[in-house]
Order: structure tokens, then sequence, then C-alpha cells
């Protein structure tokens, strides 16, 4: 009996946890539409809402969401098992130049947000050039993967996402992800294709952590919050996608200054 309860609140667990994708890809656009401009008060937040930017909690109003932006490129991922999304927006004209990657959590609902975990680098930052970031990641292409077949496993985008960060401190990590051999990479505004080569192999002890996963399988792509602890603290964000088991895009966005 204990056993059939043990599973039944598993089940119940399970179901919760379960989001509407067009639930959250819509609650993703209300965060682009407060961050356009730059007016909070149509989010639907939560009692407990919190938000962090660059690894630190601050009142919204203090953050990026205060100031609308004229933005560029907006993409947005979407995260139903975990009930979250990920955002990535490029601002290039007005005052500060952006590159943002911001995931959105929800209350085991698609429309109450209890976190807005934003990522944003601007000038100053590593590898910064806004416009040469929003030149290389307009020409992708993040067409839905329509053949099921070819959809790759929340595991292995999970396994792909955790073996890129780990290539700092484990020196079989780089060999261990299925890189393609179109695959194109943008750390800030620096290219590499194919992703393969160049790659750190070891040599810091110390793990980078603080991980936050936005995984979508039918995009094929994962996206890590993280803190760079390998090579400091620095503010990161590392989007992946996998196409036909090979990954094809890598984008980060590594924020020096926190403020």
């Amino acid at each position: 009996m204990m056993k059939l309860v043990a599973t039944i609140a598993s089940l119940l667990t399970l179901s919760q946890a379960t989001s509407n994708r067009e639930g959250l890809l819509a609650s993703a656009q209300t965060y682009v539409t407060a961050q356009k401009t730059g007016n909070t008060s149509t989010l639907k937040l939560s009692p407990s809402f919190r938000y962090q930017q660059n690894n630190k909690e601050r009142a919204l109003s203090a953050g990026l969401l205060a100031t609308p932006y004229a933005l560029d490129l907006v993409r947005s991922t979407a995260d139903t098992v975990a009930c979250a999304s990920y955002t990535m927006w490029i601002s290039t004209s007005g005052g500060k130049p952006y590159v943002v990657g911001t995931q959105i959590r929800h209350e085991n609902n698609t429309e109450t947000i209890s976190l807005i975990d934003t990522i944003a680098a601007t000038t100053g930052d590593l590898f910064f050039d806004a416009k040469k970031t929003l030149g290389y990641i307009q020409k992708e292409d993040w067409t839905p993967i329509n053949n099921t077949a070819s959809i790759p496993s929340r595991e292995l985008l999970r396994k792909v996402g955790d073996a890129y960060l780990d290539m700092w401190t484990d020196p079989k990590a780089a060999d261990s992800i299925p890189w393609g051999t179109e695959c194109e990479r943008v750390e800030g505004s620096r290219y590499t294709s194919p992703c393969g080569k160049s790659l750190p192999r070891g040599g810091s002890s110390k793990p980078n952590g603080m991980r936050r996963y936005v995984i979508d399988e039918v995009q094929g792509s994962v996206d890590v919050l993280c803190q760079f602890d390998s090579l400091g603290t620095m503010p990161d964000s590392y989007e992946i996608r996998v196409i036909d088991g090979k990954v094809k895009y890598v984008h980060t966005i590594t924020a020096l200054n926190v403020g």
C-alpha cells in the first residue's frame, strides 16, 4: 500500500511539473513586451517572485526591465518539464547595447512567473560586440525539428550542456561532445567553425557552478545559466543546439561586470 501511495505521489508530481509549450512561449512574449516598453505591470508575477540579474538578486526596478530597449533579435525556447522558457535578445541601438539570455520559471503552470533569471552582457564584457553577434545569429536556422526521429532526448541535451561546461575541469569532456562538421560557435562576438577545434581540455580544479537549465527537445536546444568558476566567478549563459545528434550551434554570453 505504501508503495502504491508513493507511486501515485510520484505521478502527481510529474503531472504538476509539465506545462503547455504554447503557454510558456506566450509568457516569454509578455517578458519581451515588458522589455520593449520598460513596463512590467502586465507580467503575471507570483507573490514569491524573484528577479535575478548576472547571478545577483535585485528589485525589478533596479534591473534591465526598468528601461525600454529596441530589440533587433528575439528568440525563445520552452521547457515543458521544468515549466520554464529561455529568451535571447539583442539590442544594438539606443543607449547601451546588450546581448541578453533570460530564463523564466513558473509555479507549475504557464502563467504565474516565479523567477526571471537574466545574464546580460554589454560594452566591456567578454568579446562583446552586439552588432557582430547579431550578424552571426541572424543567419542561423532555428526551424523546429519536425521529424520526430531526429528530436534529441532530454538526457542527451542535458549531457551535452554539462559536458561543455566541464571542458575546463575534465580533459575528456570536449571529446565526449558530438560535434557537427558544420557547427558554429559564437562566444560573445567571436566566431569559430567548426566548433570542435580550439577547445579547453581540463586545467582548472574549479567546476563551473550554479547551473540552471532550460531544455527544449522540439528545438533540440539546451540553455545553461551558470557561474563560470573555472576561470573566475563570471555570470554566464551557454546555449547549444543539437541537430540529427550533432551539435550545430553554440552561443555564449559572458558578463565580466556583474552590474
